[in-house]
């Protein structure tokens, strides 16, 4: 049985020659109309090209580059088929030889940078995204370049006619970025302050309703706490004198109902390219939740710290009654007096953290007050007599941090039992100075070089003397060099507190201190 073959090829070329003229005729080459086929498509593609370069700002630069290499090299190729003679021929080879790069610069454009590579599309499509939204917003930064919060600003259109002034106040357009948020008002004022346009939760936040401050029967500054007023005059002073100019300020303003609500304002002016350049835009919100939040938790934190200080002091009184019952033991006198002195150099400590606990602040020390208690608890242990020995105080009321406090109460503590100790021998009368303030009204001896240094270099604003009239200290006795464990520990603070010390000898004995505060 045989099969039956039928061959197409006939029918095709008969299909192709009765209805589609001629292209290529051997021996001659391309006819006229397959030229001018080509010269059509190189058009098309030559106008797509124009097209392409006119949407240019679609594209990332690099896919732009290569789809407009593809195309040019298309329409090269396109050109070169049309000196097409011969199937073998130059022309040919170099036709199709444009239109595999053709294809290699399209692969590469869409394959390679759309699927494997896309992020760099997507960056882009979102910094122009970004760029736009920059130019219809103003962002508010802080010292720190950080974004906290903005403002919206309608760019001027060129061929816009200009927005009459009594148009301007009802236009939606005017509305910033706030809109509709709970516990914000958008506001909009002229050069001279007065609003314009006014929009957001005013009633809620004030009492009033918008039409109270535009038509201008109720005036903001009216319903503002007058103790906050200085701040505001600030910085609207600072806002009309410089364009850049932008900040927040928290102040208390009271409702109608004569509640006093806490608001924080931002405002700005507008740029050159908007619509009203020189009118300034802003916002208020409402922070009074979390002003009483912040209250709140300031005065957690206040007790905890307050509770922390209370337990120092109790623990430090649990290790002076410690040494108090451990020297019981002994009955050497030396014995009993190191014991004493460790005694009282944990007092002054504890008084330290008696007096944060006591007082209003809980990280600062009114240390005049605190020289007072101490110097009376001294006096109290070494049972002096208040006819024998006097104490005069020159206290100015300065409040040191406690990393300054301590040492230089511990300082105190063994200047004034070393002149108990050793200055007035026993029978004899004498006087205790104690001067504590500021060194805008001092002058110290510059002839003294480590004073010299200190005051010419660092520039300490505090001073403290501890002088007596008593016997002095021996020439011999050097305090860099001293075997006594209360002049050695004064030498070391005074080193932790940045200070110097110069110490006098004359007609008694006299210490010398100048030192800053490290807790500032």
């Amino acid at each position: 049985m045989h099969k039956l073959r039928i061959s197409t090829k006939p029918i095709i070329s008969i299909f192709i020659t009765g209805s589609f003229p001629d292209s290529y005729i051997e021996g001659s080459g391309l006819t006229r109309f397959k030229i001018i086929s080509e010269y059509i498509i190189s058009f098309i593609l030559l106008c797509s090209l124009i097209l392409l370069y006119k949407k240019r700002d679609r594209f990332e630069a690099r896919v732009f580059r290569l789809v407009e290499a593809s195309i040019i090299v298309t329409i090269l190729g396109e050109l070169v088929f049309t000196l097409y003679i011969d199937v073998y021929g130059f022309f040919n080879f170099l036709g199709h030889y444009f239109k595999i790069l053709s294809f290699y610069l399209i692969y590469t454009a869409i394959v390679e940078i759309g699927f494997e590579a896309p992020y760099s599309l997507l960056f882009r499509e979102l910094k122009q995204s970004e760029e736009a939204f920059k130019q219809k917003a103003i962002f508010l930064e802080d010292d720190q370049g950080r974004i906290y919060n903005m403002l919206g600003v309608k760019i001027a259109d060129p061929g816009r006619v200009p927005v009459m002034e009594n148009e301007r106040i009802g236009q939606k357009n005017y509305n910033p970025l706030v809109g509709d948020m709970k516990g914000f008002i958008g506001l909009r004022l002229n050069r001279n302050f007065e609003p314009l346009f006014i929009e957001g939760e005013i009633e809620e936040i004030t009492g009033y309703d918008r039409e109270d401050f535009l038509s201008g029967r109720v005036k903001w500054a009216e319903i503002i706490e007058p103790e906050d007023m200085p701040s505001i005059r600030e910085n609207i002073k600072k806002l009309a004198s410089k364009d850049e100019y932008s900040d927040e300020i928290e102040y208390r303003i009271h409702r109608k109902d004569g509640e006093t609500r806490w608001v924080a304002q931002i405002l700005k002016k507008l740029p050159e390219n908007s619509e009203t350049p020189g009118d300034i835009q802003g916002i208020i919100r409402d922070i009074t939740e979390r002003r009483a939040a912040e209250e709140t938790l300031k005065k957690i934190d206040e007790a905890r710290i307050k509770e922390i200080h209370h337990r120092i002091k109790n623990n430090l009184q649990v290790i002076s009654s410690l040494l108090s019952l451990e020297a019981e033991r002994f009955s050497d006198k030396k014995m009993l007096e190191a014991f004493r002195e460790s005694q009282n150099r944990v007092t002054s400590m504890a008084i330290i953290h008696e007096e944060l606990y006591k007082g209003n602040e809980i990280d600062t020390l009114d240390f005049a007050a605190y020289l007072r208690k101490l110097t009376a608890d001294l006096l109290n242990s070494y049972s002096i007599q208040k006819d024998s020995i006097g104490l005069k105080l020159q206290l100015e009321k300065i409040c040191l941090g406690m990393d300054t406090a301590i040492p230089l109460g511990i300082i105190v503590n063994e200047l004034i039992s070393n002149s108990l100790k050793h200055a007035f021998p026993e029978g004899t009368e004498g006087e205790i100075l104690i001067n504590f303030g500021r060194t805008d009204s001092f002058t110290p001896d510059t002839g003294n070089s480590e004073i010299a240094e200190c005051v010419n270099g660092k520039n300490p604003p505090f001073k403290l003397i501890v002088a007596d009239n008593g016997k002095g200290i021996p020439e011999g006795i050097n305090l860099k060099t001293t075997e006594s464990l209360g002049l050695q520990l004064v030498d070391i603070l005074i080193d932790q507190i940045n200070g110097c010390i110069e110490l006098k000898r004359g007609k008694g004995t006299e210490f010398i201190i100048l030192f800053g505060d490290l807790g500032k």
